[in-house]
């Protein structure tokens, strides 16, 4: 049979009689160039580039000069995704033919590929300066130059393509992801809306809009994208990843469950989407603490490799007694900005007593802002660690001999567990970050206090419970805050409120206001939180309580975002007779505190983990163990005996501040102390046992 009869069908478009005929024709002339030439880009044609790579390689080894075979063969590479195996086939191309244009743009892009942007550069460059109109190298140069953070430069030669080429949706999409970076939201959103509306099936254009939708709080549109790139691409963890985040904005966090697992179904090793599905277990209670602690204890499973968790395992550290020296303390956490985190640990930092201590604070955090710079002023050593690896980190803290360090993060963002999980101090605990066990083996302690994590919560943690003397934090109110005054009504309405987050008011907590809404007609609702930017989650809300009899007129949903500043806020407290602690998940923190400032008394139902007991501690600690309630029904019983007591709230609103303000809730140099003593009797016990071991092996 001779090759005619392939070429023949070939061109004729019988693309896999063709196929056939080739292969046939070369068992009997393996050494057929043209052969093997012609059946690689057949395979190309067809969709099998593995194939083409295959045959075009045989071909070249035929005749090594042949350029077309050349590109040819670096083109099958970079479709499956070989882009550094195509790039010496695209060079020869180009070092023989400088004025090749197409093999030119295919040596950039395959450079991009592999991510040798700095020479892709030189080539679109290149490119342009020989043909100045072209819109497909100025887009590739953008790419490049942004990829190399050349931001100026990205952006000029990008427009340069959306302007040659309007109708260029790759461009668009690297323009607006561009924008994303730079923090330019509404031109971010504008360009990725172009490049979805020019080629609709653009995976990764819907998924950035996504994101870029999220950072404007725009949830519902941003779920619309996640979910229309996981159908073009559902191969694709992060965009499960991304998805579930969103569906958390919105409160819809079954979902969001359902989709983090899909999430690790792709990626078992992904770290923040386990992180963040404990964190939605933990927020809704949805577990029991034993499956919540056996699922914390899998995250360092999946995400921390063997080796890396056998040394931390099998690591010594050589430290010296702590007469005539300071105790070093590592502080690390993804938050040092506004931040309730931070807002509790400023205290700390500037009543620790420094001739005791010293303070390192490791920042995981890639925003700073007037909250980063007091609490760098408060320690000695302010170490930023969101840009380096663990290795890095771990290394770092080595050399500053850290004696106990604290984690501030747990499973929330922008955590360090990775570094805990690998030991980096003697002494590792987690303190006030999260709500329950951070399941990591190698976090030693987890500090809380007798009312937070009594005796018969110590199963729900893989950590050893430390309990201090005390409320595990304290509150410094600000004297500058508004009056308490609340002003009474003609109408006699009683208003009911959380300024909590979206996220805590779950289905039960929304459950138990509506019956305490129907126990109390002359009730109203007043909820105030960001999320309530989105229309969608002020819909769910009142659609929820519509279902339960409570018409949307008895209730006022606000975006907490329109309150200009932290004065506002608070006095924002003075619109309401009673503060609603969420029940059943994770209860106020912060806010409880600022309810209390501002004399509005909080009611709590005190639940059986530490996420529902927050403000049954703070209750306790400021003499008020009557506002904490230990059933639904007692929990509504309390509100609606309080609400009609006017004559007691008056006098809340005259003295609750003042009695606050003398308890030891409000007493941060007492809560330094207490902390410093744990940290000196954790240290002591861990150089009591090191040197029995040493001993025992001796």
């Amino acid at each position: 049979m001779k090759i005619q009869k392939a070429v023949t069908l070939h061109q004729a478009g019988r693309l896999f009689e063709a196929k056939t005929a080739y292969e046939t024709y070369l068992k009997k002339t393996p050494r057929d160039f043209d052969a093997w030439h012609l059946l690689g880009v057949l395979h190309n044609q067809i969709g099998q580039p593995i194939d083409a790579a295959e045959c075009l390689g045989r071909a070249l080894a035929l005749r090594p000069d042949d350029l077309q075979v050349c590109n040819d063969l670096g083109c099958a590479l970079a479709m499956i995704n070989r882009p550094a195996d195509a790039i010496p086939y695209f060079e020869r191309v180009v070092a023989t033919s400088p004025q090749d244009i197409s093999a030119r743009r295919n040596l950039g892009t395959a450079m991009i590929a592999a991510g040798k942007n700095k020479g892709a550069i030189e080539h679109f460059q290149k490119i342009i300066e020989l043909h100045p109109s072209d819109a497909m190298a100025h887009g590739n140069l953008g790419a490049a130059l942004a990829a190399e953070n050349r931001t100026e430069d990205a952006l000029f030669h990008l427009k340069q393509a959306v302007a040659i080429k309007p109708h260029f949706p790759e461009a668009h999409y690297n323009l607006g992801t561009l924008f994303s970076r730079l923090g330019k939201r509404v031109e971010a959103i504008r360009h990725l809306e172009v490049a979805v509306a020019q080629k609709t099936s653009y995976a990764e254009a819907h998924h950035n809009l996504g994101n870029a939708l999220a950072a404007t709080d725009q949830w519902e549109s941003a779920v619309r994208h996640f979910e229309k790139a996981i159908a073009l691409k559902p191969d694709s963890a992060e965009r499960f990843f991304s998805l579930a985040n969103a569906l958390t904005e919105q409160d819809r966090c079954e979902e969001a469950i359902a989709n983090y697992r899909k999430a690790l179904s792709l990626a078992t090793n992904h770290a923040d989407a386990y992180s963040n599905l404990l964190f939605l277990h933990g927020y809704r209670a949805s577990l029991p603490p034993g499956e919540f602690l056996s699922l914390a204890r899998g995250w360092e499973t999946a995400c921390v490799q063997e080796p890396n968790r056998t040394a931390a395992r099998n690591k010594k550290f050589q430290r010296k007694p702590l007469a005539g020296r300071r105790m070093k303390i590592g502080y690390v956490s993804g938050d040092f900005r506004q931040h309730a985190v931070s807002y509790f640990a400023e205290q700390l930092f500037r009543n620790h007593d420094k001739s005791k201590v010293e303070l390192f604070a490791y920042s995981n955090s890639a925003k700073d802002d007037a909250v980063t710079a007091r609490l760098q002023a408060l320690v000695e050593h302010w170490v930023p660690i969101n840009d380096a690896s663990d290795a890095e980190v771990l290394a770092h803290m080595a050399t500053d001999q850290i004696d106990i360090l604290i984690d501030l993060s747990g499973h929330t963002s922008n955590n360090r567990l990775h570094v805990v999980a690998q030991r980096a101090a003697p002494v590792q605990c987690h303190y006030i970050g999260f709500f329950a066990s951070t399941g990591l083996t190698e976090m030693d302690y987890w500090i809380g206090d007798e009312i937070l994590t009594p005796a018969e919560t110590a199963d729900h943690f893989s950590e050893q419970l430390w309990r201090l003397p005390r409320p595990w934090v304290s509150y410094e109110g600000k004297t500058d805050a508004p009056r308490p005054e609340r002003q009474q009504t003609d109408k006699g309405e009683i208003w009911l409120g959380s300024f909590n987050n979206l996220r805590k008011l779950s289905p039960a907590t929304l459950d138990v206001w509506a019956a305490l809404l129907l126990a109390l007609p002359e009730g109203r609702l007043l909820l105030k939180t960001k999320q309530f930017a989105d229309a969608a989650n002020q819909r769910r809300i009142l659609d929820f309580m519509a279902e339960r009899s409570i018409p949307a007129g008895r209730i006022k949903l606000e975006d907490g975002q329109t309150t200009p500043d932290w004065h506002s806020h608070m006095a924002s407290y003075n619109r309401l007779d009673i503060a609603l602690d969420p029940v059943g998940g994770v209860g106020g923190g912060t806010t409880t505190c600022d309810a209390l400032w501002m004399a509005v008394p909080v009611i709590t139902l005190m639940g059986d983990r530490m996420a529902s007991r927050m403000t049954a501690s703070m209750l306790q600690a400021i003499g008020h163990p009557e506002w904490i309630a230990r059933s639904n029904a007692d929990y509504i019983d309390t509100i609606v005996a309080l609400a009609r007591n006017p004559a007691l709230r008056q006098d809340l609103r005259g003295g609750l501040r003042s009695q606050m303000s003398r308890s030891t809730l409000c007493d941060p140099l007492d809560l330094a102390r207490s902390l410093e003593d744990a940290y000196l009797q954790m240290f002591e016990q861990w150089m009591g046992a090191a040197k029995n071991k040493t001993a025992a092996i001796a």
